[in-house]
């Protein structure tokens, strides 16, 4: 499963321990995070200023993803179609002892109905896939990311994983980012690329925005031509020195 909470935890949970050890400085921990995880490290830093930097590229924020859809496309009776949907599964899960593995990204059949599936991407790419599924397939379902336990390769998250990210919308108190610093990495092909734009526009004296040109979201995974480690590594050097 999936949570907002405990993935933002995990963050803290690792500078306690980072923090521990002799040869770390506790005033130079900085994160930084890629695609969904991204939204978890800025939450962190927000609420824990023992994190001094951020980091992130092909920036998701997941709770935005999961409770409104991309670019908020669903509509409010869409909305409460998943929350319907998920309070069902809610209960089939409580009633059967176990999980279901569906869709955390809940799309929408013809007739409006959820339509929900077992894996995150198809076995085989069907000729008119869409741009965004295309992509992910490209990387999770090939050998450029494909891993036998990937839950993005191979099946998909616990059916109600929505759920929490309905209720714990992340990124909420980005404000308190200030004075410190975040830079947000993001392909100008991206489709996710509103999310980094949106959130430095919340805090522009806060958050700098680099914009790689003919990237899309999965090239900064594994695209060392493309990944602007240079800017990266000066802005760590910067910010923490």
């Amino acid at each position: 499963m999936a949570s907002p909470d405990i993935y933002t935890e995990d963050y803290s949970a690792a500078v306690d321990f980072l923090g521990l050890q002799k040869i770390v400085d506790r005033e130079r921990i900085g994160a930084q995070a890629i695609c969904g995880l991204s939204g978890m490290a800025l939450t962190a830093a927000a609420a824990d200023s023992r994190i001094k930097v951020v980091a992130t590229t092909s920036m998701y924020d997941m709770s935005r993803s999961m409770s409104r859809g991309h670019q908020d496309y669903y509509t409010r009776e869409q909305r409460q179609k998943v929350v319907d949907h998920l309070s069902r599964q809610r209960w089939i899960d409580a009633e059967n002892g176990t999980y279901a593995r569906l869709s955390h990204e809940v799309p929408f059949d013809q007739n409006g109905n959820v339509a929900p599936s077992n894996t995150v991407l198809p076995k085989n790419l069907p000729p008119d896939a869409d741009p965004i599924t295309r992509i992910f397939f490209d990387y999770y379902r090939t050998e450029r990311g494909y891993h036998p336990r990937s839950i993005n390769s191979t099946t998909a998250w616990t059916g109600t994983t929505p759920m929490s990210f309905f209720a714990f919308p992340l990124m909420t108190n980005i404000d308190m980012l200030a004075p410190r610093k975040a830079l947000l990495v993001a392909g100008a092909d991206a489709h996710s690329r509103y999310y980094s734009e949106d959130v430095q526009a919340k805090a522009p004296g806060t958050v700098d925005l680099v914009i790689v040109p003919g990237a899309d979201h999965v090239d900064l995974y594994d695209r060392k031509d493309l990944i602007p480690f240079g800017r990266l590594d000066e802005f760590f050097t910067e910010n923490l020195d």
